[in-house]
């Protein structure tokens, strides 16, 4: 069913209700029109690495740790299973008569916000800290959920718009102030991207930007997003978000003040109650009936391209055997090897024979915890293997020996018997071995969403600092002084930086961020070089000590690769990998319509069979505004055998090839396009810890 049909269904439904049913329709928990035929509907799903909240699903690596793959059609495929195990579940939840939250097809993901600051706790939501790599896997996980099918397979749902990125704590009455040049060349683009490829929600922001909430910001909401990219599907308010504007932001007086002016402004849809009090609004002549209808309109448009009053149900057939199967699994322990990103391997340390019978010590507060595979918003998995499990599953010959060494954050542990910590447990462990594995990190208790917990080193899910919290910092050193052979493993979300003593110390260490259910044999299987590291860094992980500007700042002068000031501890794009890889022939054309054809022959020059994730960027030069150091806009994944060439071909479209200026305007640059093609960034950093440089081309 085509847009236009579902909206010519929609118009002569909504036309048949009266003003109390349609605005009743306006609020995510909609109840039933019996005398129309309509069941209940709550819009509030999640599926952002999986399907969330409601049971049994595939939890596959969370968000960012995607993002590190840097493998569009990967991410497709993933969103493609979780939108086949969504239809699996809708199915069985309408043949029992449940329509309950969690329940329904209408998820709220993808998170394509820019994670501008790694102290903020919800950046492992999203796909990482450049507009052209969230646009890109935003717009490729959006295709895998909508399907492409007569009617929608699931609906996708962007969010947060605009420009919302932290703090935590202060969310719900926080001002992001954003130049226009920082908005359209940062914040926006993804979100632009995604509209080309047809996603059907879009979800306002809690937070005000530039002084108006986003939930009721004409400029955002209106003219950017109807009337400049022509979006056509529905806006639906964060959860609470329009009871904000009146609460918290003080914007209006009354809820019925609020709730007009979000649904005058284009918001459809309320995660809320607060457009109950659309009745008074329209009494009070706040709003119109005909505005009521449009919202309406939109809303049904949706349901109906989901088919859900079709006599005979979309995707029906797809058998509950499916369910988190032994295929999907594979695709998911595929998805966690590729996210893993390899920063250090010294001397080919990595990787180990399965075959080994050392004695390894498997240590750290992450080596048990099903919290640090599952990240949040995530669902519930039929089995978990975490990184002690996988080990002990793939080196079956090896004496391997687990403790938890300390806890993720909190030291004292059992002060009414005097243990204050497990230290020396761990170092017990670390000492008697031939190789220790040390995972460590943190989880969503600790990074996340608003946990409401402040601590010394966390706020409200924000870090407070870029190194390991203090107790794991002391393990880390104790197991360093005891132990020669050292492989460190952060499970994570975001950037950390373990310190300079185990830095140095370290054979080996790996980032394998959130990595879901079967995380921990993925790893396993990498340390053993079943698989090999595909990851690419998706954010810049500095020096713990480096001066970032202040966390509510949301101008991107001195933040990520695109504006960092001094040097990267691991740059973005940066990643290690068991093979190497050499470029060559690259030719550069430069396009009728502005936009460039890029091509390079790129050869497995090692001995082992892997992915290569060749990435493009553009420095430009622009006498009238201040530009990128390197923009990200080309990326493709290419698997080689040892000695296997192949010729890739990147088509850089024409926007990423701009300048921005000071009032958001796109120019023509008046200076030097320089283009790059690599398997990194072309900066000092990444050229020395790899010992290989991009390719460099002229476009004008």
């Amino acid at each position: 069913m085509t847009h236009a049909q579902a909206r010519k269904k929609a118009k002569a439904l909504v036309a048949q209700m009266t003003v109390e049913e349609k605005i009743s329709q306006l609020l995510y928990a909609a109840p039933a029109i019996e005398r129309l035929g309509i069941k209940p509907h709550n819009w509030w799903n999640e599926a952002a690495h999986g399907v969330a909240r409601s049971g049994t699903a595939t939890v596959f690596p969370h968000t960012i740790a995607m993002g590190a793959t840097f493998h569009p059609e990967l991410i497709r495929t993933v969103a493609d299973v979780i939108s086949t195990e969504g239809r699996i579940k809708y199915n069985k939840h309408v043949a029992h008569g449940d329509f309950d939250i969690f329940k329904g097809l209408t998820y709220w993901a993808p998170n394509i916000n820019i994670f501008r600051d790694p102290r903020w706790g919800r950046g492992q939501e999203t796909f990482g800290e450049d507009p052209f790599l969230s646009a890109t896997l935003g717009a490729a996980f959006i295709k895998g959920i909508q399907g492409e099918g007569e009617f929608l397979k699931a609906s996708a749902c962007s969010k947060h718009f605009a420009v919302h990125s932290g703090p935590e704590k202060q969310r719900h009455e926080f001002d992001a102030v954003a130049t226009m040049k920082d908005m359209h060349e940062t914040y926006l683009p993804a979100f632009r991207e995604t509209v080309k490829a047809g996603v059907t929600g879009v979800m306002g922001a809690y937070n005000r930007t530039n002084g108006v909430p986003c939930c009721a910001h004409q400029y955002l909401l209106k003219d950017i997003l109807r009337d400049t990219w022509g979006f056509d599907g529905y806006v639906v308010s964060d959860c609470g978000a329009i009871k904000d504007i009146y609460k918290h932001h003080h914007y209006t007086e009354t809820p019925a003040e609020a709730a007009a002016v979000a649904l005058r402004a284009g918001c459809d849809l309320n995660c809320g109650t607060v457009y109950q009090s659309l009745v008074d609004a329209y009494e009070e002549d706040l709003v119109t009936e005909a505005e009521i209808t449009i919202a309406a309109e939109r809303l049904f448009t949706i349901r109906y391209r989901l088919g859900e009053f079709e006599n005979q149900r979309p995707y029906a057939d797809i058998p509950y055997h499916l369910l988190d199967c032994k295929e999907h699994q594979r695709l998911n322990e595929r998805a966690a090897a590729e996210s893993i990103v390899l920063l250090k391997n010294e001397e080919g340390f990595l990787p180990i024979s399965p075959k080994t019978e050392q004695k390894i010590a498997v240590i750290g507060p992450n080596v048990l915890s099903v919290s640090a595979l599952q990240g949040n918003y995530n669902g519930l998995a039929s089995e978990y293997i975490t990184p002690a499990d996988g080990i002990r599953r793939v080196f079956t010959e090896a004496d391997v020996r687990v403790e938890q060494g300390c806890n993720c954050v909190k030291e004292s542990l059992n002060n009414g018997s005097g243990f204050r910590n497990m230290i020396s447990d761990g170092v017990a462990a670390a000492e008697e071995a031939d190789l220790t594995v040390l995972v460590l990190g943190l989880d969503r208790n600790v990074e996340g969403e608003d946990t409401g917990k402040d601590d010394e080193y966390s706020t409200s899910g924000d870090k407070n600092h870029l190194f390991l919290p203090a107790t794991q910092q002391k393990l880390a050193e104790a197991v360093c002084d005891v132990c020669d052979n050292v492989i460190v493993v952060l499970m994570c979300g975001s950037a950390i930086d373990i310190g300079e003593k185990v830095r140095g110390h370290a054979r080996a260490i790996l980032h394998a961020w959130y990595p879901g259910a079967r995380g921990g044999l993925a790893l396993a299987r990498v340390l053993a070089g079943k698989a090999t590291p595909g990851g690419k860094l998706p954010v810049t992980i500095y020096y713990g000590d480096h001066p970032l500007p202040p966390f509510t700042d949301y101008t991107m002068q001195g933040r990520t690769y695109r504006y960092i000031k001094g040097e990267a501890l691991y740059p973005f794009g940066f990643g290690l990998s068991y093979t190497t890889f050499a470029y060559s022939n690259v030719q550069i054309k430069k396009n009728a319509d502005k936009t460039a054809t890029v091509t390079a022959l790129i050869t497995n020059t090692g001995a082992v069979t892997a992915t290569e994730k060749a990435q493009v960027y553009v420095s430009l030069k622009d006498s009238r505004t201040t530009t990128p150091h390197y923009q990200l806009c080309g990326i493709q994944a290419v698997e080689l055998a040892p000695g296997e060439s192949r010729e890739v071909r990147f088509d850089i479209d024409r926007y990423w090839l701009l300048a921005v200026g000071e009032q958001g305007e796109f120019l023509e640059p008046d200076g030097t396009v320089t283009l790059y093609v690599g398997g990194h960034q072309p900066d000092p950093v990444s050229d020395r810890l790899t010992g290989t440089t991009c390719e460099r081309m002229i476009l004008q």
